[in-house]
């Protein structure tokens, strides 16, 4: 190895000074690429997703650790198997589209996805008040001297998954400047720095996730044609309990996340199941998702009324419009009074 860039041993250090040297410079650099590799996720086994290596023993910068999600809550399923699909598709294709409700987990699983990797993870909301200099950068000050990288050139050179939320909110300008990034090109071109072009890193994968149009979500437009075709799998989110269909593995998590009996447990969730069937049908703004009856399911524990909990945590969350929350609250009091069975459904109009 090299002493300083140069074959030769410097005047004045001996051979075996420069060894040493040598030896102590590789052992910080291996202790550092040890440290960086240390975390791993306890779900990686769990989810058996080893053949879909992402990071393929790529060592990012320390930097970009701070980026890898930790912790991240296990991801709930009625047998879809998100997570398994959602890295088979970045293995295969380096990018992939979910799509679904809001309150579906599509966000969550994105986190896990980047824990279980091991990935950096650059979070984008794609909603109309994100500039293009938010996304691509922009130069501070005066002059040409200090250019500071927007989050989509960050991601581009150092790697990771870059994660665009809502994108159906997406400016038209802003999906045709990623176009080349998603395609055989691999790149972006930067013409705010005298068009230079950012090649895509060799660990950048892309998800995007997008609700569905409803009158929650009036925002929303249909992705650009090119855009859309550049996203290779599609896969479709949708809530674990709806209607009549009441999955156990909702009521075992809000009973063991929320701290409450079972009976409350399925309660609550056959009144989230009713509510997402009356959303599902455009009668109400908002559904609750698993955090919100979790949310519910606290307050409970901690003592306060099952109606009244539904009051600050479901009721008031779904609507600001009075006639929508009591026909929320109408809801919410049919399922709590028939106990643990599963009331009937109720539909508005």
């Amino acid at each position: 190895m090299e002493y300083y860039g140069n074959s030769k041993t410097p005047q004045g250090a001996s051979k075996a000074t420069t060894r040493l040297r040598t030896f102590t410079s590789d052992t910080k650099i291996s202790l550092q690429m040890s440290r960086l590799r240390s975390y791993e996720s306890p779900l990686k086994k769990k989810y058996d997703v080893g053949k879909y290596d992402l990071a393929e023993n790529y060592v990012f910068q320390e930097s970009m650790q701070e980026l890898i999600p930790k912790s991240t809550p296990e991801y709930v399923d009625k047998g879809e198997h998100y997570v398994e699909r959602i890295m088979r598709a970045l293995h295969h294709f380096k990018q992939c589209a979910l799509i679904g409700p809001s309150g579906t987990g599509k966000t969550h699983i994105v986190y896990l996805v980047a824990e279980i990797a091991g990935l950096p993870l650059w979070e984008i909301n794609c909603g109309l008040q994100t500039t293009s200099f938010d996304l691509f950068g922009r130069y501070v000050g005066l002059g040409k001297e200090n250019w500071v990288d927007g989050q989509i050139v960050s991601w581009c050179r150092n790697g990771g998954i870059l994660y665009l939320d809502e994108a159906n909110m997406m400016k038209q300008d802003v999906a045709t400047r990623l176009n080349p990034l998603l395609d055989t090109r691999g790149h972006i071109v930067l013409n705010e720095k005298d068009n230079e072009i950012i090649p895509r890193h060799p660990r950048g994968f892309v998800v995007i996730s997008m609700n569905p149009f409803s009158i929650e979500f009036a925002g929303t437009k249909p992705l650009n044609a090119a855009f859309r075709r550049r996203m290779n799998a599609w896969i479709t989110f949708d809530y674990l309990s709806t209607g009549a269909n009441v999955n156990k593995d909702e009521v075992v998590l809000i009973r063991e996340r929320g701290g409450v009996s079972k009976k409350v447990a399925l309660q609550m969730v056959n009144v989230a199941a009713q509510l997402r069937y009356n959303y599902k049908r455009g009668e109400i703004p908002y559904a609750p998702s698993v955090g919100d009856i979790i949310n519910w399911a606290k307050l409970v524990s901690d003592g306060t009324g099952v109606l009244d909990a539904a009051e600050e945590t479901i009721i008031s969350t779904t609507s600001d419009d009075m006639t929508t929350q009591e026909t929320v609250r109408r809801i919410v009091k049919s399922a709590v009074e028939h106990g643990s069975g599963q009331a009937p459904i109720q539909e508005i109009g």
